[in-house]
Formats: C-alpha cells, sequence, structure tokens
C-alpha cells in the first residue's frame, strides 16, 4: 500500500500572510488585517515575508477562484514557511469545508494556519477544539448575513423600488428608487408576450422581434433566449 510522503515542516519563524476582504465588509478592512499580522509577528519575533491579498472575494468562494491564496501557498512553498498568518481565522472562508481544506493545504507544504488574534492557535486538542467552534460560527454568520440581506431585497421589491439590474420593459423612474413601465419597452414586451402566447419558443421570439426591428436594449442585433423569457415573465 503507498503510502503519503510527509511533508518537511517549515520554519516556524518564517511566515507568509493572506488577506481576505468581501465587498460587503466593513469592519475589518485589509489596513487593519495587514496591521494585526504585523503586530503579530513583531510580538513573537517571527519574519513576516510576504503578504498575499484576495479582495471582493466572499468567505465561502472555492480556493481555485482565489489568486491571493494560491500565491500564499505558494510562497509558502517557496520560502519554506511554517506559518500560513491571518488576521482572523474566518479570514480564510465562512465556509466550513473550504476552512479545513486550505488547512490541509497548509500543512502539506509544511506549514500552520495562525492566527493573529490568537484564537484557536496551538496544537492542543483544546484549541483544536476551538478551531471547529470559530469556524462553525463563521458559516452561521455568513448565512445570517445571506438571510438578512434577502429579506431586505424582498422588502424593497415588495415596495417597487429597483433591486439590482432594471428589467426590460421597465426604467428607473424620477425618484432614483422606484421602478415605473418605459412605454417603448413594453410595447416590445407586449409583442413578445403574444407571440410567446402562440406557442412561439424563446429563440423564435427573439428572431421575430429582431425581424420587426425591435431590438435590445444593448444595442445588439440578436436577443439572448434568457432575455426574451425575463421579458415576456416581466409586469406591466
Amino acid at each position: 500500500m503507498r503510502r503519503e510522503r510527509k511533508c518537511r515542516a517549515g520554519d516556524p519563524k518564517v511566515a507568509v500572510g493572506y488577506i481576505r476582504a468581501s465587498t460587503s465588509e466593513q469592519t475589518l478592512t485589509p489596513v487593519a488585517q495587514r496591521s494585526a499580522m504585523a503586530g503579530w509577528a513583531e510580538r513573537e519575533g517571527v519574519e513576516l515575508v510576504a503578504v498575499f491579498e484576495d479582495l471582493g472575494v466572499c468567505g465561502a468562494t472555492e480556493i481555485d477562484r482565489r489568486p491571493g491564496l494560491l500565491a500564499a501557498l505558494a510562497e509558502v512553498s517557496e520560502r519554506g514557511a511554517g506559518v500560513l498568518l491571518v488576521a482572523k481565522r474566518d479570514r480564510l472562508g465562512r465556509d466550513v469545508l473550504v476552512t479545513c481544506m486550505v488547512e490541509r493545504l497548509a500543512e502539506r507544504k509544511g506549514a500552520r494556519v495562525v492566527s493573529a488574534d490568537n484564537v484557536g492557535n496551538g496544537t492542543g486538542p483544546e484549541a483544536a477544539m476551538m478551531r471547529g467552534i470559530v469556524d462553525v460560527f463563521a458559516q452561521y454568520e455568513r448565512a445570517l448575513i445571506r438571510a438578512r440581506t434577502r429579506g431586505a431585497l424582498a422588502v424593497k421589491k415588495a415596495r417597487g423600488e429597483r433591486v439590482g439590474s432594471i428589467p426590460y420593459g421597465l426604467c428607473l423612474a424620477a425618484d432614483g428608487v422606484h421602478l415605473e413601465a418605459d412605454e417603448g419597452e413594453q410595447e416590445i414586451v407586449t409583442v413578445a408576450k403574444g407571440l410567446r402566447g402562440e406557442g412561439l419558443t424563446l429563440r423564435a421570439i427573439g428572431n421575430e422581434l429582431a425581424a420587426k426591428g425591435m431590438l435590445p436594449r444593448s444595442g445588439a442585433v440578436k436577443w439572448n433566449p434568457r432575455t426574451v423569457k425575463a421579458m415576456c415573465e416581466v409586469a406591466a
């Protein structure tokens, strides 16, 4: 049976930092994270040789879509670092599986994940339990934020306020908040709905509209079937 080769432990006095900040987060800025890591490194006598960032990245984003994290892990291996440093453990992610995967990848490169706030650091069972608790609560907090956001958007939509992009057939009212019918686009919507009622496919509807000189808002010469579908579902 083939055994997995155990990686050589990196230098515990050499660290590579990782920063993650999503667009919705305001409290722990990249500057604050960098300051926290620098402070920890100075107190512990550890050389922070490099810091990598993933900005505008949410906590559930897969590892292969985080160039900053991938670069940090590569640097750990290149420098022989024994520490992958973050300001807080939830910077690794707000998904338990993602966080565990990052930790495992760091271990394979001979490093351990360390948090500058010292929560969950250590090798004993108590520290391992604390890391698990932190990871679970980070995932819970993310789910809570998403639920609150969905609720707020639902309220805005119920009030007739703009939520996201403006559907075809509607336009932004003079108050810059509410939506109202766009007479020119509503004419095209009416034709599209009529064709849909006749049983035409979305692609066929798009072709018919283009043939009549009724073109998309973007100015393209063809209609995307998804746009046609959304247009047929929009309320007048």
